[in-house]
């Protein structure tokens, strides 16, 4: 009689267990990769809004110094439920014994936030632009 070859029940369930663990670990990658993913596209999606509010508010000279300005960010171009924007706007540099009219460069800090699950997350930006020192804002820095 001839003898077969194949392999034994003890063969196949030992590579049954190593396929297993190599498979959830894999599923365990890809897991963490989606999660990762999502958390990246959150952030690029707050850079283009940071940019897009930034832009605004470098082109907008009438903007009020030394006053937070804040509001929500539309949910259709952002994909979040709950998201805002928080900016504020002061000199940055002035010269010596400045007045009303004179030139400064202002510092404008941005934070766009938003609200993932539980998770309140922010991103930061700042920029600067030239503006002229109104009346209003003299005051607002003598104090």
């Amino acid at each position: 009689m001839k003898q077969e070859r194949g392999f034994t029940l003890l063969e196949v369930l030992v590579a049954t267990v190593i396929m297993a663990i190599a498979v959830s670990g894999l599923l365990a990658n890809l897991s963490t990769s989606l999660r990762t993913g999502a958390r990246l596209t959150d952030y690029d999606r707050a850079a283009q809004a940071g940019r897009a509010k930034m832009d605004e508010l470098l082109l907008d000279l009438k903007a009020p110094r030394f006053q937070p300005l804040e509001g929500p960010l539309d949910s259709r171009i952002t994909g979040w439920q709950n998201g805002g924007w928080r900016a504020e706007i002061r000199p940055w540099e002035m010269p010596p014994g400045a007045g009303p009219g004179s030139a400064v460069l202002d510092r404008v800090e941005l934070e766009i936030w938003w609200v993932n699950g539980d998770n309140r997350r922010s991103f930061r930006l700042e920029g600067f632009r030239q503006g002229i020192l109104r009346p209003e804002d003299a005051g607002a820095i003598a104090r």
